[in-house]
């Protein structure tokens, strides 16, 4: 495909990504918004979500994700003042608190409320984020020689969805904040999740260690989010230390990822599915648009995002209300969940940021 080799986006008019990206938030949020509740729900249309469904705590912090987004794309007037009831009405329905059971929700929550600090100055927004990094440090523990547990009713299982964002979080905490002790921990973090989680022959990320108690390495779960958080990790550490290392661990990792997962010829990433799957993709555009914006000319990125989004966009799109499929090769299927909408809206975002030229450092 031509975008995968030549990285290019086709554009009719100016800012026509952006646009698009623009479309999609507008559809998603009117389709998906309970007003009772305050957050969006799992299901479009609206009669396919039951009393009992399960509560994906986690989709909601990417939900927060999107609307910073959509704030650094437009700078629209009425964003913040969204921001902040979408957050107040989160933490309400989850019991008042932004705590959870799951360390690696907590740890997406933490991320998107420094985004929006980081957008907006609200110190509220600080509060809470470190407010969560405190509890979101005792998932650390001796099983498996060290690292974050998954979830606190299960301390021995430790994955790379509760390692890579952990490392994240507390490296970007120490470049707002300068704390030398999150450094501390981005550090020890990352250097478990690279040892214990990460084939050192080709540099791909497994998803997790001892999960049904035996200890053994879930090397057949190949997911697109594991190479994103860990691709994340390594940006903020080499841009914490400057140490090449880091640096080259994400580039490793891009690379080897492509190997394994994106189809040879035209770059498209798979279809992972729904429910939490459906988010995978996102995360992983996420932040191969981070490791684009500190090395331009690292092989391949630039191709994949523009390939997948001109493939979105060409063959997987519902056009009204805009949705997609967990496949970007082709349109969705009713009902449609809102985590593969969050995939398909951060890769329409990352296009925007390529074609403004926001990926450049």
């Amino acid at each position: 495909m031509e975008a995968q080799r030549s990285g290019r986006l086709a554009a009719g008019q100016a800012a026509l990504w952006a646009e698009r990206a623009a479309r999609m938030h507008q559809d998603m949020f009117t389709s998906y918004m309970n007003d009772e509740t305050g957050i969006l729900d799992q299901w479009y249309p609206r009669s396919e979500n039951r009393p009992g469904d399960n509560f994906y705590y986690w989709w909601q912090a990417h939900v927060l994700d999107v609307l910073v987004d959509a704030y650094e794309r437009s700078g629209a007037p009425a964003l913040p003042e969204r921001l902040g009831r979408f957050c107040r009405s989160l933490e309400s329905y989850n019991g008042g608190t932004f705590k959870h059971n799951y360390y690696d929700d907590m740890e997406w929550t933490a991320l998107a409320l420094l985004r929006a600090y980081d957008a907006l100055g609200d110190p509220w927004y600080k509060k809470k984020s470190l407010e969560l990094w405190a509890d979101i440090q005792t998932a650390w523990n001796g099983h498996c020689g060290g690292g974050m547990a998954w979830k606190k009713d299960q301390l021995d299982y430790k994955n790379t969805p509760a390692n890579a964002p952990a490392a994240i979080l507390a490296a970007r905490l120490y470049r707002r904040f300068g704390d030398e002790a999150d450094l501390s921990w981005a550090k020890r973090i990352y250097d478990w999740n690279k040892a214990c989680l990460v084939d050192p022959e080709t540099g791909f990320v497994w998803d997790g260690i001892n999960r049904l108690g035996d200890g053994r390495i879930d090397k057949d779960w190949k997911f697109t989010y594991c190479q994103g958080v860990f691709i994340g990790a390594g940006v903020e550490l080499y841009q914490c230390t400057g140490s090449a290392q880091y640096l080259e661990d994400a580039r490793r990792t891009a690379q080897a990822c492509f190997d394994e997962l994106a189809d040879p010829d035209s770059g498209l990433l798979p279809d992972e599915g729904i429910d939490d799957t459906g988010l995978f993709k996102g995360i992983l555009i996420r932040y191969l648009l981070e490791l684009l914006r500190l090395d331009p000319e690292v092989p391949r990125v630039r191709g994949i995002i523009a390939a997948n989004a001109e493939r979105l966009w060409r063959e997987g799109m519902q056009p009204s209300p805009l949705m997609c499929g967990p496949g970007w090769d082709k349109p969705p299927r009713l009902p449609v969940q809102l985590s593969v909408q969050l995939s398909g809206l951060m890769l329409l975002e990352a296009a925007a940021a390529l074609e403004a030229g926001s990926d450049q450092p």
